[in-house]
């Protein structure tokens, strides 16, 4: 018996030290998991990013998130906002395209919608033509029609002024417009946290979603004469083609804002939306966003 006992005790403490063991690589390979399961932070061109969580408002990438920056075409998604927040708005409503719109065009060296001076456009279709090709004749019809005043630059001036108010409303305090396009004129600033927290407004919005995620489009307007012609556009955002899940925003370029995104994409019911300011080129802009848009995926 005493044997038995010995060689049972023997067995036990055999089996003890393999589960010990077990468990030590057990846990080794759990440890190891946990760690693949973090992601590095990456590191981006841009001088200013920030990502976070559409549904939750989580913050899930930050790089000189509040450090104000020119927003370069960016600014559009404010003017865009700032119109379909108009109360009783008729998206249908027709605009006459007028030769001052044209006129900035030129002067400025401006992105362009190429509108027609003396077409009848809606509102519906300067809003595509504002997001897609990034018209700044389409902002400035847009900033004409909904600004109040006697003349076009009293309205140009209120609008720029509903701009200001509506990020003011979103508690924004480190976002300046003085322009309805981005060219401004030294005071049109905001941040990657700002920026992405208007985008997140303006998303909420069902045609601002429907125009944001169009990749491209052919719209029908009426010419001076009383007869049609097709306007094509195309979105300016690329990464709507080359991004799983993208659904919008805006891009935005100029001098001094060098390279900008704001962008969204939904995956597995959860959407993230971020902004990156000022890259050194559309295409680091484009892989600075990748970047910190499959880390915020993967937390």
């Amino acid at each position: 018996m005493k044997i038995g006992i010995k060689g049972i005790n023997r067995v036990s403490a055999t089996a003890t030290v393999a589960l010990t063991a077990g468990a030590v690589i057990a846990g080794s390979v759990f440890a190891s998991t946990a760690q693949a399961a973090t992601p590095p932070t990456p590191t981006i061109t841009a001088a200013g990013g920030y990502v976070m969580n559409n549904g939750t408002a989580k913050t899930l990438y930050t790089k000189a998130a509040d450090t104000r920056r020119s927003t370069g075409s960016t600014t559009k998604i404010m003017t865009a906002k700032v119109v379909l927040a108009q109360s009783n708005l008729n998206l249908d409503s027709k605009v006459t395209i007028q030769k001052a719109y044209s006129d900035y065009i030129v002067a400025n060296n401006a992105s362009s919608a190429r509108l027609i001076v003396g077409d009848k456009v809606t509102v519906r279709q300067l809003l595509y033509g504002l997001m897609l090709p990034s018209g700044c004749d389409a902002a400035y019809a847009l900033a004409d029609k909904y600004g109040t005043g006697t003349t076009r630059a009293a309205r140009v001036k209120s609008f720029i002024g509903k701009m200001n108010a509506s990020a003011k409303s979103l508690g924004l305090t480190n976002t300046h417009f003085d322009s309805f396009d981005g060219i401004g004129n030294g005071s049109n600033y905001s941040t990657p946290r700002d920026l992405t927290k208007i985008a997140s407004s303006a998303m909420k919005n069902s045609t601002f979603r429907t125009i944001v995620k169009t990749k491209s489009t052919s719209q029908k307007v009426t010419t001076k004469s009383g007869g049609y012609r097709y306007m094509s556009w195309s979105n300016t955002n690329t990464m709507l083609s080359s991004y799983s899940g993208a659904i919008g925003v805006k891009t935005g370029s100029g001098p001094t804002a060098k390279y900008c995104l704001v962008f969204a994409a939904t995956r597995n019911g959860k959407t993230v939306i971020g902004t990156v300011l000022a890259s050194t080129s559309a295409t680091t802009r484009t892989a600075d966003m990748k970047k910190i848009m499959d880390y915020s995926f993967q937390k």
